[in-house]
């Protein structure tokens, strides 16, 4: 059974989106370093976009360093990815993410031990 593609918001362009998609399949490691990626027109078909799109995605990964293109073969994911997708990410969260929502978690009088589960 073929999962149902993602749901598009208009707010930032869909290649944008893709590779957000993309960046937390390697990071929870349904794509793992080493190992390849789906096609461009497989990842298209799978996400309901153009190809042009879903390439032009990959090729912006393939820009920070994240995939590799190996002639003949197809894309891998690069060795280092995810280490470094994880730095990048936590510090994007840190700076960016964290202040609003520590402030909303303070105005409504909640306590980080209140979010732990036991």
């Amino acid at each position: 059974m073929k999962k149902a593609p993602p749901q598009w918001n208009e707010d930032q362009p869909i290649y944008r989106q893709l590779m957000d998609q993309l960046v937390a399949r390697i990071l929870d490691r349904t794509y793992p370093e080493g190992e390849m990626l789906p096609s461009v027109r497989q990842l298209a078909s799978d996400c309901d976009v153009n190809p042009l799109t879903a390439a032009k995605a990959y090729k912006e990964l393939a820009r920070d360093g994240l995939i590799e293109r190996l002639r003949g073969e197809g894309l891998m994911v690069a060795k280092g990815a995810r280490e470094a997708l994880l730095k990048r990410e936590r510090s994007r969260f840190l700076k960016g993410e964290w202040p609003a929502l520590r402030a909303r978690l303070h105005r409504l009088g909640i306590e980080l031990a209140d979010l732990v589960e036991e």
